[in-house]
């Protein structure tokens, strides 16, 4: 079928909506309808080629809509059904039978590499090949292909167009709270980056009670909107040194702290800031190949560790859906977050993106 789609064609230049063709669904395939999709900073990295996508592909990984067709093997959703589409994974290797499906073995080529395992792409341009199934869906566009184990099926009385970003960044930074570090009440937070991961954190934690929760960032905007949607406390990163704040604020540092900037020298601080027993969790997209020096006395004498937490570490099909239940109790605002833009003003939207003049764009169809 003919579609449009938005092409990132070269690194950091503009992307090109054009009429693409799209293949018809295969059987284990879901051809969605995309009312919206959210723009994330993982979409600039992948067009910017700090990710292997090859180019010129259709990104876009945070896509809501409606099911149109589905593959012959297809049981999960119908035609009619509303929807999100969130992270790719086989469904087979051991981290995906023991249902942790972000970390999946083949994570990177299932998500990062424009194709399907077989090596096919779904989309040509003129006749050109376009590479297609970034994160399972290349969602830029008015149709995508998902498959059965990365859509979710969402109920009725929420509006589709808001719910696309809750697939990745925003859960995120809540499942990284709530699934991987399993953060419990009375607890301190420290989030570096308030940006829509690390404020997705913030409500998160308000939302299971965590006692102290500090943000930190540059944009004093921004730090504001943190104390609103429940931080404790804010350091502005520029007018003073986070772990003096930090442990100033706590006494002895922090339970956990979340970095969500993948900076190195902002991840250094987080694991300063670290009380005994601490961790410290990286969600923040960064280039391949950084690094990180370490107090290897401090991490050891205090017990301290460092991990990675990809995808908050959800279970998407019950994950997605209960924080659709909190934001209608008024308990996990994210919609705050957010900034609507036409699909045409795509190119308008990735600069207020970059810039930090909005934190969550979303693109409606």
């Amino acid at each position: 079928m003919k579609i449009q789609a938005a092409i990132a064609r070269h690194p950091r230049a503009p992307m090109d909506i054009a009429q693409v063709d799209l293949e018809e669904p295969r059987a284990d395939e879901v051809l969605v309808k995309v009312a919206a999709v959210g723009i994330c900073h993982t979409d600039l990295v992948m067009r910017d080629q700090y990710l292997p996508v090859p180019l010129p592909a259709v990104l876009g990984h945070e896509g809501s809509g409606v099911v149109e067709r589905v593959g012959s093997a297809v049981t999960k959703v119908r035609p009619g059904d509303r929807v999100v589409m969130t992270f790719n994974a086989c469904g087979a290797c051991p981290s995906c039978r023991d249902h942790q499906l972000s970390y999946c073995h083949e994570f990177f080529p299932r998500n990062f590499f424009g194709r399907r395992p077989d090596g096919s792409t779904a989309l040509k341009c003129e006749g050109v090949t376009v590479h297609s199934h970034v994160f399972g869906q290349s969602s830029f566009a008015s149709h995508a292909l998902c498959r059965e184990i990365n859509v979710v099926k969402v109920r009725d009385g929420v509006p589709l167009d808001l719910l696309g970003p809750l697939a990745c960044g925003i859960q995120t930074g809540a499942g990284t709270v709530i699934n991987g570090l399993k953060i419990g009440p009375g607890k301190r937070l420290a989030v570096f980056g308030a940006g829509s991961v690390g404020l997705s954190a913030v409500m998160a934690a308000r939302a299971t009670g965590v006692g102290t929760i500090i943000a930190i960032d540059l944009n004093q905007d921004r730090l504001d909107l943190a104390l609103d949607l429940g931080a404790t406390h804010i350091v502005h990163a520029k007018a003073s040194d986070p772990v003096v704040e930090i442990v100033k604020i706590t006494g002895h540092g922090v339970d956990f702290a979340i970095d969500a900037t993948g900076l190195p020298a902002v991840i250094e601080q987080g694991t300063k800031v670290l009380a005994p027993r601490g961790t410290l969790a990286l969600v923040g997209a960064s280039a391949p190949g950084q690094t990180i020096p370490l107090d290897l006395v401090h991490m050891m004498s205090g017990g301290r560790s460092v991990r990675g937490v990809i995808e908050g570490e959800s279970n998407a099909d019950v994950f997605i859906p209960y924080l659709i239940d909190l934001y209608t109790q008024g308990r996990f605002p994210f919609d705050r977050l957010v900034t609507f833009y036409d699909f045409p003003d795509i190119n308008t939207a990735l600069q207020d993106a970059e810039a930090g003049r909005a934190i969550k764009p979303i693109l409606r169809l």
